[in-house]
């Protein structure tokens, strides 16, 4: 490789790799070297199997491209490093004949972030619709409720038998159970009151309500980033979405307790240039809700911020459905992602808040 390609190689923002006949490293660029968190003077020599591994086996299509020179593209494939970390990449295979045969120059784009930007778009525009929809329902029930536990009490005093008031009575227990059950879906009735706020006190005032609920069983880990900057926000409504994460662990942990001890570990970092949605943030406030319950089922992750949907048999799936609208109204945004023995709950909080505010 010329000293001139060399230097073009180098300053693309492209992971570029090249391996011989062999299958062995001969080149990567800074690029890719960021990639597969490996240095280019210990990765080249090495077979390419060593740098990563694809989820679907060896790749045989590079075996094959070095002795027949077809290029090839792969979309969306899943590779694993040698530390665990697993990557989606699309990648372009290009043969180079040389003295010895077929060499193969790999170009490999990560897909990672662009996917998790469209997943995230997809969410907010699903939260926007589904809260269009609760509220529209809404004001369908409540209107009907209003005039059923009306005529209930007008039904009542009209009764000439006092023990035939138990059913009038529980028409309008119902009515209100319903009504407090429309208003909860609704989540916060008001708009954010944004100050400064800072989030260690928030979380502070979290974990001493914890603390005291708990018993000594469960283990409570405090993981600061003390250099956090105060976050523009609403403090009672973000100890609210907070609470209703960790009591939604808690109860998690009671019912499927591990075989050691419970815990649940509040983190603080910040992020720096992360894509939010569509839209890029100079820095966030990440807070993030672990706990080391049996993992949340797959079927569930991807309605889990849906009213009334619970994997419990006694939770009403509306925790999380607020503690996401609470989010929003902070132009932020919660992620799950959960295994069997680790659940993080992340909120993603901009540090810089824009000046409308919308329910």
């Amino acid at each position: 490789m010329t000293d001139n390609y060399k230097l073009l190689l180098d300053n693309l923002s492209t992971a570029i790799i090249q391996v011989d006949h062999n299958l062995c490293l001969s080149y990567l660029n800074p690029a890719a070297e960021m990639l597969f968190a490996c240095g280019a003077s210990r990765a080249i020599g090495i077979p390419v199997d060593q740098l990563f591994i694809e989820s679907d086996g060896t790749p045989e299509a590079w075996e094959q491209a070095t002795v027949a020179g077809h290029p090839f593209t792969k979309r969306e494939s899943l590779i694993v490093l040698p530390n665990g970390v697993q990557h989606i990449v699309d990648y372009t295979v290009s043969p180079v004949l040389v003295s010895k045969g077929y060499c193969l120059v790999v170009e490999l784009q990560p897909r990672d972030r662009l996917l998790k930007i469209s997943k995230e778009e997809d969410l907010f525009a699903q939260q926007e619709t589904l809260r269009t929809l609760v509220r529209g329902m809404a004001h369908e029930i409540k209107n009907p409720l209003g005039g059923i536990r009306g005529a209930a009490q007008l039904l009542e005093r009209a009764l000439p038998d006092e023990s035939l008031k138990d059913y009038t009575e529980v028409i309008i227990c119902e009515a209100d159970r319903l009504r407090n059950l429309v208003d909860r879906m609704l989540g916060p009735r008001k708009m954010p009151d944004f100050t400064e706020v800072n989030i260690h006190k928030v979380l502070e005032h979290v974990y001493a309500l914890i603390r005291a609920e708990a018993d000594d069983s469960l283990i409570l880990v405090r993981d600061y980033d003390p250099s956090l900057p105060d976050i523009q926000g609403d403090q009672e409504q973000l100890i609210q979405a907070i609470l209703n994460i960790v009591r939604n662990a808690m109860q998690a942990l009671e019912e499927h307790p591990p075989e050691g001890k419970k815990s649940i570990t509040f983190r603080t970092r910040a992020k720096r240039q992360f894509t939010l949605g569509a839209e890029c943030h100079r820095l966030l406030c990440q807070v993030e809700i672990i706990d080391n319950g049996p993992g949340i089922p797959s079927e569930l992750l991807e309605t889990l911020f849906y009213p009334l949907v619970t994997g419990r048999a006694e939770g009403t799936g509306l925790g999380l459905s607020i503690a996401q609208t609470i989010l929003h109204q902070h132009h932020g945004l919660i992620e799950c992602e959960s295994t069997p023995g680790e659940t993080f709950f992340r909120l993603l909080i901009p540090l810089e808040q824009k000046n409308e505010q919308t329910l």
